[in-house]
């Protein structure tokens, strides 16, 4: 693939420590609910991930991969609690990077969230009639005993020797991940998982160090940044996944956010991912949402802490992921969904913000047909151009 060189913001590169991305695009973690047996990644895995680097994105993440075997959501989850998950991710991370992207990598324990059906099967908590189909449920764990939604399994409290150990999974993570070949490393810290219950007053009701007020309710997440920054290498950058809000009344605040990001920066953490949401229901479910509604939250911790940030959320159209880098509203725009639709967004958004009107970054075995599809379409009537035919 060429390099491109172009003054379109959201194509300029981008430094993160010592590795650099061709543009401001990241494809988001998604879950693919394939894993096979043992928590391994699959064919699957290697050609969506493959397909989704061949599409131009600078930096392409994996789906959330589980630090500890009860920390997955679901039995379809990858795993990276032993060598041997590890061991087969590699292929994956070659596969990203031999296409020109950045391999990433994200890390998650899914808390009270955990011991879920499938979404397609419903995402209720496991229950009997699982059991019976080969899928059992297993002990949940959060910050306190509150379920993540009506019905829901209610999880254990976590005792402090589980917090060290969930800590000390982490790190271990982070050493597999880098072992395996990824360059950048995500901390999963939203959307109700274990690291969110702790931060969230609507979740978090205990009386020791680990709750009570902001200090409390942030030290599990601080405790595994710096578990992970300890291990994880150091000319590596680590991004940091937050819900910026609940968007409950009582819940956690746009203010806490900024708080908590100055203090992860603190500790060696370069990018917070700006989400919202997702303390109960799946917040990317929600009706309602207007295109970038993330942004401003990626706005504000960048603008008072200084820190680079990443947003994501319902951005579909080159023009408004463009507009975000070049007004400075964010340092990289993370797109999931649409990415599933159309694996090419980001060559084709370079076609469209005119930073390759040419296709030279497309794979030449089809640029070189593009770029002719194109000249046809302005040749007149009747006459052929090259290529066509």
């Amino acid at each position: 693939m060429s390099e491109l060189s172009s003054s379109v913001p959201l194509f300029t590169r981008v430094r993160a420590r010592s590795v650099e991305a061709r543009n401001r695009i990241v494809i988001s973690p998604m879950q693919q609910y394939m894993a096979g047996k043992d928590a391994l990644p699959t064919g699957w895995h290697l050609n969506h991930l493959e397909r989704l680097s061949i599409g131009g994105a600078g930096l392409v993440f994996t789906e959330a991969l589980a630090v500890e075997k009860d920390g997955r959501a679901t039995h379809a989850d990858i795993g990276i609690w032993n060598d041997a998950q590890a061991e087969a991710l590699k292929p994956i991370a070659e596969a990203i990077g031999r296409h020109g992207a950045l391999p990433g990598a994200q890390l998650i324990h899914a808390g009270r969230k955990a011991s879920v059906q499938v979404p397609w099967d419903g995402y209720q908590s496991l229950n009997a009639g699982d059991a019976a189909r080969g899928n059992p449920p297993w002990p949940t764990v959060a910050a306190s005993a509150i379920p993540a939604n009506e019905g829901w399994q209610v999880p254990a409290p976590m005792t402090h020797d589980q917090i060290r150990r969930t800590c000390d999974n982490f790190a271990k993570a982070a050493r597999r991940a880098a072992n395996a070949g990824f360059q950048v490393l995500n901390i999963h810290g939203a959307h109700g998982y274990l690291i969110h219950s702790f931060l969230s007053p609507l979740a978090n009701v205990r009386t020791d160090e680990y709750g009570g007020d902001l200090t409390g309710r942030m030290r599990f997440a601080l405790e595994v940044a710096e578990a992970v920054r300890a291990e994880w290498p150091s000319h590596l950058p680590i991004f940091y996944r937050l819900s910026c809000v609940d968007d409950l009344t009582g819940g956690w605040t746009l203010d806490e956010t900024v708080v908590l990001a100055r203090e992860l920066g603190a500790r060696g953490i370069d990018v917070i991912d700006c989400s919202s949401r997702g303390l109960g229901e799946r917040g990317t479910l929600a009706p309602g949402r207007e295109p970038g509604y993330q942004v401003p939250y990626s706005e504000r911790v960048r603008r008072e802490t200084g820190l680079n940030t990443m947003t994501v959320g319902l951005i579909r159209e080159a023009t408004l992921a463009n507009e975000i880098v070049a007004s400075g509203r964010a340092d990289w725009v993370a797109i999931g969904r649409e990415s599933l639709y159309n694996p090419h967004w980001p060559l084709q958004a370079a076609v469209e913000l005119g930073a390759d009107p040419e296709y030279k970054t497309w794979p030449p075995s089809y640029g070189w047909w593009l770029s002719r599809r194109d000249r046809s379409k302005r040749t007149s009537p009747g006459k052929k151009s090259p290529g066509q035919g």
